[in-house]
């Protein structure tokens, strides 16, 4: 059985294959057929659940990991979620950590870009979605994308064993 990741984003795969040793781990891309930006937390999982449906297929697991913003008491927070399809079909869930965003992130959201674009600008770097993320400007570097996205892969696959009997 292998792995597919239904993203070919590095922070993605590399959380999968950090959590998945001993698979195959094989990214494809396939859209999450949610917004570009996802702006909840219904959104952003519908996202991971709709790669992960994609990316599995009737030998191999699928794995989709989505990030989002979504609003708290008018706050802006960061958020991701991630889901396992089963080749039988069966759907697991997970969201990770959290981080209130800057007002400014809110304004340029809101004037339609996405957060990766602002996130370069902002940081005056490039593809800071593809390394340290959002958390990891806002965290200081304490907290990476892909350590946010490993955590998630971490709970799917905890969540499968524990139904498969696999622990």
């Amino acid at each position: 059985m292998n792995v597919m990741v239904g993203s070919k984003n590095p922070t993605k795969i590399q959380a999968v294959e950090d959590v998945f040793t001993g698979y195959d781990v094989i990214s494809i891309d396939v859209s999450s057929d949610v917004s570009r930006q996802p702006f909840s937390d219904e959104e952003t999982r519908l996202g991971a659940i709709n790669r992960a449906k994609q990316a599995a297929t009737n030998d191999d697991l699928g794995i989709g990991l989505e990030g989002g913003v979504m609003y708290l008491e008018d706050e802006l927070y960061l958020c991701n979620w991630g889901a396992l399809v089963t080749p039988q079909g069966d759907i697991f869930t997970a969201s990770g950590g959290r981080i209130r965003l800057p007002k400014e992130i809110d304004t340029q959201l809101q004037a339609g870009y996405e957060l990766g674009d602002i996130m370069d600008h902002y940081a005056n770097k490039q593809s800071v979605r593809s390394r340290e993320g959002a958390i990891g400007i806002f965290t200081n570097n304490y907290v990476e994308r892909a350590e946010l996205f490993t955590h998630v892969v971490k709970l799917l696959k905890g969540q499968w064993a524990y139904w498969n009997n696999e622990l």
